[in-house]
């Protein structure tokens, strides 16, 4: 790296198996690293992705640490190792207090949550539902007597005794945490605060303390399981999550890093890591491909994309409509429905780490749903694990380079992936080793491509409206066989895939979002007097209190808020609906009835774009159930050239050589290209497979490849 280049963003995605990093100098150029998560210390990952990144830049970071990161403006994480201690169970032991008679919410759960999170198959047949085992056992779920109601008045008085009790009761069982969400509480806190000052006095007396949170400020929103699962997430999870990025941005700053560390919450804002709702962004992980996609989406006018992420364990579907990626208010994580805003991704098993089996019952391939993740790792990997996967499949085939994974830092051993696969699946269903891998190579591609078709259809949409983007480790060298048969307008994928998500989280802004419930209710023909009672008493008046909060917590990461952009949101749907619309205010208050009027107008254009005009329904009067806010403060982000397009044919320098490629059941001669030597314009004829070192893009036998101005590669 010369030294006259200022790195200024450094963005990592650490996911259940790779950490990619990525960073940016202050022209825009950047560079990638990639080294395996630890997910018992995720700074040492963080690191070592860090030091490979440097290495593209001839910088020996280890060295210049001290010298590069004073000079940094934004680090940002995101990651997934929040959601990894809910899915494996092994969060902080908290206790609850609840209204007095639901002592049982976790066991009777939500009539949604029953089935929620089942494949399709499974949702029809009832027999097959069961209960979640409860994160908090009964025994740490206490009621106490006290209610507020649906008007925001006092039915019964907080019993103050009982209150004292279940604390007691909660520091004796050696709770870490104390979760507390009563009924209306995000109306009219006051029994929820009362509680939290009596826990505290108990406190002081046993000599013990432990954090409690509170629903009404951590999710003030109705729909009760929702909101006390996020309380719980919070307390179970999240804080404890904390702890990892404190580690990582301790280690920083220990090399001179000056600002906090930032993390993309799972709505795609972005903030400091001292940020008091810190569970949004505990899915954060999968949704920065999506961040980096709007940035695409922006900077090139191509407003429709099917965004697809393959990396070890999963794969991943999001969709960017106009610009702008879908929200969803309410995300299912283990089975469990959690108040939290999200940017909507589709998720099912299918990595390269997914293992190979073949069933003992019906002698058919099985891929999954166990991966072998970063430890141990593929057969080739030289680790220890025996069982073959999609990873070992994809070598013996040729598709992958045995010296180039990594960029050859990490040999990979192709004769004990032969072996496994002849040992383990290809002898024991009497079949050639390679035959069988190219039938997992198909098989998950199969399923994959089962998966797009769902996604879109079963929303309406038709792929013959989107360009599909392919990014992720293993993305580029399974797009081919996943679109094979859709009609997309164009499939794209980029020379860094590998870190996609991690240039989406560069490319993001300084943005925090809020949500309130609230209850405006409009009916048709209302008169104009009602409108704007609704209007100041509920609309200007729940504004009014996110934004204070807004203000305050920007305040407290020694934000601008008066460089703040500032969004109002309407959740509004049709009397008697279920569902609403989230809806861009066009007035910051309702100062007139014809504020109502714009604001109602808004949804009525956005409710026939989604749903059609037919479907409108004016008549059945309007609903505003709840309100949002974002404020955003714009940030430096990675820069994407537009280059001017080169001829048809790559340099000789780009051509690595040739080697036999399995495909359509026999062995071909394929040409390799290096990835990152092609230049806009360049077109590469199939059978091809171009290297880079984070990722491998196979173009199958008569399929093409083009570079555009972009630097994207799109497969024809």
């Amino acid at each position: 790296m010369g030294s006259d280049k200022r790195v200024q963003i450094i963005a990592s995605d650490a996911g259940g198996t790779m950490t990619d990093m990525m960073v940016v100098d202050s022209e825009g150029n950047f560079t990638i690293g990639k080294a395996a998560t630890t997910p018992e210390d995720q700074s040492v990952g963080f690191w070592e992705s860090l030091i490979d990144a440097f290495e593209y830049w001839d910088t020996d970071f280890q060295e210049e640490a001290g010298r590069i990161l004073p000079g940094v403006e934004a680090v940002v994480y995101s990651g997934t190792s929040m959601m990894n201690t809910l899915l494996t169970a092994t969060g902080r032991k908290v206790g609850v207090i609840t209204q007095r008679g639901d002592e049982d919410v976790f066991l009777h759960e939500r009539s949604r949550q029953t089935w929620a999170g089942y494949p399709y198959q499974d949702i029809l047949h009832h027999v097959t539902h069961r209960h979640n085992r409860p994160l908090v056992p009964k025994r740490l779920v206490k009621g106490v007597t006290g209610r507020i109601d649906m008007f925001t008045m006092e039915a019964i008085p907080l019993y103050e005794d009982e209150v004292r009790r279940s604390v007691e009761e909660l520091l004796d069982e050696g709770v870490d945490a104390i979760a507390v969400c009563l009924l209306y509480s995000y109306m009219n806190p006051a029994h929820e605060l009362r509680v939290a000052e009596i826990a505290s006095e108990v406190m002081k007396k046993r000599g013990r303390e432990v954090p409690v949170y509170l629903s009404h400020k951590l999710a003030p929103i109705m729909r009760e399981q929702g909101r006390l699962n996020t309380v719980v997430l919070h307390a179970y999870a999240a804080e404890p999550g904390r702890e990892q990025l404190f580690r990582i941005e301790e280690k920083l700053k220990g090399s001179g890093y000056r600002y906090p560390l930032q993390i993309v919450l799972s709505h795609g804002g972005l903030t400091d890591i001292r940020y008091p709702r810190i569970h949004e962004a505990c899915f954060s992980g999968p949704i920065g491909g999506l961040l980096g996609a709007r940035y695409l989406a922006q900077e090139m006018g191509t407003g429709n994309w099917v965004c697809t992420d393959m990396g070890g364990t999963s794969f991943d579907v999001g969709l960017i409509m106009g610009g702008e990626p879908m929200m969803e208010r309410e995300v299912v994580i283990t089975r469990r429905i959690y108040n939290i805003p999200t940017l909507l991704m589709d998720t099912i098993g299918a990595g390269t780490g997914m293992y190979v089996t073949i069933d003992p019952i019906t002698n058919r391939i099985k891929i999954g749903p166990e991966s072998a993740g970063a430890e141990p790792g593929p057969v080739c990997y030289e680790m220890g694990n025996e069982v073959p996967t999609v990873m070992d499949c994809c070598l013996i085939m040729g598709i992958l380079n045995p010296d180039n994974y990594l960029g050859g830092k990490l040999k990979l051993n192709k004769e004990l992936a032969l072996n496994a696969i002849k040992e383990k699946c290809a002898d024991v269903l009497h079949v050639d080793p390679y035959y069988l891998a190219e039938g997992v190579y198909r098989l998950i591609n199969s399923s994959m491509r089962e998966h797009i078709r769902a996604v879109l259809y079963a929303r309406g949409f038709s792929p013959a409206d989107y360009h599909l983007l392919s990014y992720g480790g293993a993305g580029p060298m399974h797009v081919a066989g996943y679109t094979e048969g859709l009609p997309f307008k164009g499939v794209a994928t980029l020379p860094w895939a590998a870190a996609f998500s991690s240039f989406g989280c560069a490319a993001v802004d300084i943005s925090h979002r809020y949500q309130k419930s609230t209850g405006v209710i409009i009916p048709d023909g209302a008169e104009d007097s009602w409108k704007l009672m609704m209007g100041q008493m509920m609309l200007n008046a729940g504004w009014e209190e996110l934004e204070k909060l807004a203000a305050a917590d920007f305040a407290a990461e020694g934000l601008p808020w008066e460089e703040a952009r500032v969004q109002q949101i309407a959740y509004v749907r049709y009397g008697g609906q279920m569902e609403d619309l989230q809806v861009v205010s066009p007035v910051a208050r309702i100062n007139s009835p014809e504020d109502m009027d714009r604001l109602i107008a808004t949804f009525e254009d956005l409710y026939e774009k989604v749903y059609a005009g037919v479907a409108k329904h004016p008549q059945a009067g309007y609903q505003i159930m709840e309100l949002g806010l974002t404020a955003t403060v714009p940030k430096v982000k990675p820069r994407l050239p537009r280059l001017p397009l080169e001829g048809k044919e790559p340099a000789k320098e780009a051509i690595k050589g040739e080697r036999e490629v399995y495909i359509n059941g026999r062995w071909h001669r394929a040409t390799i290209y290096d990835m990152d030597t092609l230049r806009p314009g360049n077109e590469i004829e199939g059978i091809a497979v171009v290297e880079a070192p984070a990722t491998t893009f196979f173009i199958p036998p008569a399929r093409r490849a083009r570079m555009d101005e972009w630097s994207l590669l799109w497969l024809g």
